[in-house]
């Protein structure tokens, strides 16, 4: 398998994650007009499964370090496997509780409770799990211009928004779920992992297989919780299987590449994890939001026609978004 044992490399791994996770969502733009998230979703959750097999089969098991994909579902524990499986069931529980958040309270709400409470409440929580590898000063400062930068981008949302809904108790408690379930999925799977893939069978699991057992967990909780929400759809109305079936290539293919994009982040991120500690490859795998608002603001212009007031608060959240992330890298150098 490869492995990752240079922290500076580890670092440039997190940010390859970033990217993915900050860039999956386009391609929900590329499905076209009429096709709703939840049909978009079943394509994704399929690519998430088929992106991850495919990393086992190759980086998880090419190479002379560690074990490979096959060898090390031979050792495996049922347990650790059964953390993978539940950490994609609540990942994935998380995910669609978010989309939903956001269609009720709009994307300032939705996005900065939800996305910013995970992402905070995840450092700190892989901080606890592992903290003589860290500047703690160092790590809170940066957790503490995380803070500013989730502000900057609250009120740039709420300020470009003519029609922004206002928030009700139910999207802030559908939010409020979304941070912790994102937040505690990391820690689960980083308890599954073996933090030494060399010292023989430990039932703990290398990173591609945990993110392959993540997979299945993230697919299978699909079927069964994706046919509630589109009773539901977050477009309006009710949502059919038929017209999933009925969808053309176009969208279905986006879907799937959505799905593997996605994986590719979750497979770096972990990938990561034993060089440069849980907390920095979550940190810095989960400031996606940087890539997603880059997307937003020059490739889509979702503030074409901004205020100078909204476009200084843009400058402000880029900037704290540099900050934030250069101090937490340093908090583990």
């Amino acid at each position: 398998m490869v492995e990752i044992t240079n922290y500076p490399l580890a670092v440039a791994v997190c940010f390859l994650a970033m990217i993915c996770w900050g860039s999956w969502q386009n391609t929900q733009k590329f499905t076209g007009k009429g096709w709703n998230f939840e049909l978009y979703y079943w394509d994704f959750a399929l690519g998430i499964l088929l992106m991850s097999v495919i990393y086992a089969f190759t980086l998880g098991s090419f190479g002379s370090s560690g074990r490979s994909f096959i060898d090390d579902i031979g050792q495996a524990s049922y347990k650790y496997l059964g953390y993978a499986v539940f950490a994609g069931i609540i990942w994935n529980l998380g995910t669609l509780l978010l989309v939903r958040a956001i269609a009720i309270a709009g994307m300032a709400t939705a996005f900065t409770i939800g996305g910013g409470l995970a992402w905070l409440l995840g450092i700190i929580l892989n901080y606890i799990e592992n903290p003589a590898s860290y500047s703690q000063t160092l790590l809170y400062i940066g957790l503490g211009f995380i803070v500013i930068t989730l502000l900057a981008s609250y009120f740039a949302y709420k300020r470009q928004s003519e029609s922004l809904k206002k928030p009700t108790l139910v999207a802030v408690l559908l939010s409020v779920c979304v941070g912790v379930l994102v937040a505690f999925y990391y820690v689960i799977m980083v308890r599954a992992l073996d933090p030494d893939f060399s010292a023989g069978n430990s039932g703990k699991l290398t990173s591609y297989t945990a993110v392959v057992f993540f997979s299945i967990g993230a697919f299978v909780s699909t079927i069964i919780l994706n046919p509630f929400f589109m009773r539901r759809s977050i477009e309006g109305g009710s949502v059919r299987m038929k017209q999933y079936f009925s969808g053309t290539r176009k969208a279905h293919v986006w879907g799937v590449a959505g799905g593997m994009i996605w994986s590719s982040g979750n497979a770096f991120s972990f990938m990561a994890v034993s060089a440069a500690g849980s907390a920095i490859s979550y940190g810095l795998s989960n400031a996606a939001p940087l890539v997603a608002a880059i997307w937003g603001v020059f490739v889509w212009n979702e503030f074409k026609g901004a205020t100078t007031g909204i476009k200084r608060l843009l400058f402000y959240m880029f900037v704290f978004y540099l900050i934030s992330l250069t101090i937490v890298v340093l908090s583990r150098a």
